[in-house]
């Protein structure tokens, strides 16, 4: 019923910025929650960024300060924006959201929904 997919991810040298999308679609009845968790090789799947339906939003210790999750309600989206990044970054960022959708019976169902995953390499 729902679909997330990214965009975004990429090379960039140490320092630089890059800025990652997802976009939900489908029959979408309501976003609780949208995160964002990397993985990088052979290290367990880490949450990194998370924004609520309120709009409060909360981030792991090793990215605060230079990340920043935020969205766009209209068009079902939310972003990642980092800035000052390092080698340590370097990871398989996936998307993941917290979604009531409607289902071919009429009725809802609340699951979690995860995008293909997008790779981001920072390398000198």
């Amino acid at each position: 019923q729902v679909q997330l997919v990214e965009y975004g991810g990429g090379l960039v040298q140490p320092g630089g910025s890059l800025r990652l999308s997802c976009a939900a679609s489908g029959s979408i009845f309501r976003i609780y929650a949208m995160n964002w968790y990397r993985q990088a090789p052979g290290k367990q799947r880490e949450l990194v960024a998370t924004i609520l339906s309120g709009g409060s939003t909360n981030y792991d210790d090793s990215v605060k300060g230079r990340f920043t999750i935020s969205r766009d309600n209209a068009k079902n989206t939310v972003y990642l924006q980092m800035n000052s990044l390092k080698p340590e970054d370097t990871a398989v960022y996936y998307c993941n959201a917290d979604i009531a959708a409607r289902r071919y019976s009429g009725s809802y169902s609340r699951d979690d929904y995860w995008g293909q995953g997008t790779q981001v390499t920072v390398s000198s």
